[in-house]
């Protein structure tokens, strides 16, 4: 019940911001595509950078977003085998992609920053870094194959600037170069900017939604994959690390928390940008994030019974 209670404020205040996005679009015929473009070449670049230089990237830390790269690469990959054959190019393509990924930044950092302690944040950071990298390398091209051609999907890759972020990020922090303080300082508007505009984003698409973009079939998948098979694998990685080794409470909270929250607003965010059925992506992503409220308290209570966190 405390868990519940404790999550509750910044739960509906992401919801507030997917409201907000739906009034914006409806009212103010805000299009959401120049949204979805800004988030992925200027703010996500910028705040990856800011979170990374202020990690202080180590090699132990760099394992564990190549750990999280490599899980959410496999899933993507096994879930693409899986349906497309049962789904059209498109839909197969944004179901792949979404099985990667879950809602780790916009929506999971804020109760990251409530549940964990300062160095367990850090560490769920590196984690979700290594989630985002593959929603903008494997992820963005396994979704863009769903319409565009392999050299047309690479290309598309090498134009996004969060990869030339990261890397520049670790060549700052290899070569102990300083980033100036008003530099710095200017970035700090970045991580809450992020959030704000990619829960508005699924609101704003979803003011554009008609019934007949409903598809029971592709948003049923979506949620099995987001709600049961993330947080199985996620309790099972957690209680395959504690039989064999000691792992921090603070690390394995992190990781379940990876497990369980809401399918990803750049779900909705990469189909803006490439084309590929926004709006049913829109959907799936809303009705996980409507059932987080009541999802992530009772997940997190029984997956922290389990695992001797609570």
């Amino acid at each position: 019940m405390e868990l519940a209670s404790t999550l509750m404020t910044p739960l509906w205040t992401l919801l507030a911001f997917v409201g907000l996005g739906w009034l914006a679009a409806r009212r103010l015929a805000i299009d959401p595509r120049p949204v979805a473009t800004l988030l992925i070449y200027l703010i996500a670049p910028l705040t990856f950078f800011r979170g990374l230089v202020l990690g202080g990237p180590t090699p132990a830390y760099l394992l564990l977003t190549l750990a999280a790269f490599l899980v959410a690469s496999l899933l993507c990959l096994l879930v693409s085998r899986l349906v497309r054959r049962g789904f059209a190019a498109q839909e197969a393509a944004l179901l792949a992609f979404s099985a990667g990924t879950g809602n780790t930044g916009y929506f999971g950092l804020p109760i990251a920053m409530v549940l964990l302690p300062p160095q367990g944040v850090t560490l769920y950071l590196f984690c979700v870094l290594g989630i985002t990298l593959y929603e903008f390398t494997l992820g963005f091209y396994i979704s863009a194959r769903g319409r565009f051609s392999v050299r047309e999907s690479l290309l598309k890759i090498f134009r996004l600037p969060l990869i030339y972020a990261f890397a520049a990020a670790l060549l700052v922090s290899g070569l102990g170069l300083g980033v100036p303080a008003p530099v710095m300082q200017g970035l700090e508007a970045f991580p809450a900017t992020y959030t704000l505009l990619g829960m508005m984003i699924i609101g704003m698409t979803l003011g554009r939604v008609s019934l007949r973009e409903v598809d029971g079939r592709f948003i049923g998948a979506c949620v099995a994959v987001r709600f049961a098979l993330w947080p199985l694998l996620a309790l099972a990685l957690v209680l395959g690390l504690q039989a064999l080794l000691p792992l921090p409470p603070e690390m394995a909270l992190a990781l379940l928390l990876l497990g369980v929250v809401p399918m990803a607003a750049n779900v909705v965010v990469v189909a803006m940008e490439l084309g590929i059925a926004p709006a049913k992506g829109a959907l799936a992503v809303l009705i996980t994030t409507l059932a987080a409220p009541l999802v992530i308290p009772l997940y997190l209570h029984w997956m922290m019974g389990v695992t001797g966190l609570g």
